[in-house]
């Protein structure tokens, strides 16, 4: 009981300590850009920077709770550059579906059993009908992608 109150304790001065701390850092945040703490990405060559810092602290077998940390702002810095810079466009689930019959050299009656039909691949394809739960199934295993990418946007 008494080793639990003690460690209660350590742990709330710790915890105060901490916040102290960051109140300190906190207290001027340019001066902690300007002496490298990790900042917005605004060219390729800083992306690749952070993409590298991000793999060798995610490839640490028992990261601390700072590499934890550094590991979770460097992916948030990561995805903002790149949602901003390499968003993908919006696509038809039929847009999506051609793509793949031209990247696969295939043809509508090449998927017409897994469909139910030319008919029904070619309502697909003109937009008159929508992909099925059964559809988007089979389509994401044949072409090895994931539902998602069969769903409107």
């Amino acid at each position: 009981m008494e080793a639990a109150r003690r460690s209660s304790k350590t742990m709330i001065v710790t915890e105060a300590a901490h916040e102290g701390t960051m109140a300190t850092l906190l207290a001027n945040p340019a001066k902690m850009i300007e002496r490298g703490a990790p900042h917005l990405i605004r060219s390729e060559d800083q992306l690749d920077a952070y993409t590298k810092a991000l793999y060798r602290l995610t490839a640490e077998p028992h990261p601390t709770t700072a590499q934890v940390e550094a590991i979770e702002l460097l992916t948030l810095l990561i995805e903002r550059y790149e949602e901003e810079h390499y968003s993908l466009p919006t696509s038809s689930p039929a847009d999506v579906l051609r793509f793949l019959l031209s990247q696969h050299g295939l043809k509508q009656r090449d998927i017409a059993t897994d469909l139910g039909g030319e008919s029904v691949v070619s309502e697909v394809l003109s937009g008159k009908r929508k992909l099925n739960a059964a559809h988007i199934e089979l389509l994401s295993k044949r072409f090895h992608v994931s539902p998602a990418v069969f769903f409107p946007a």
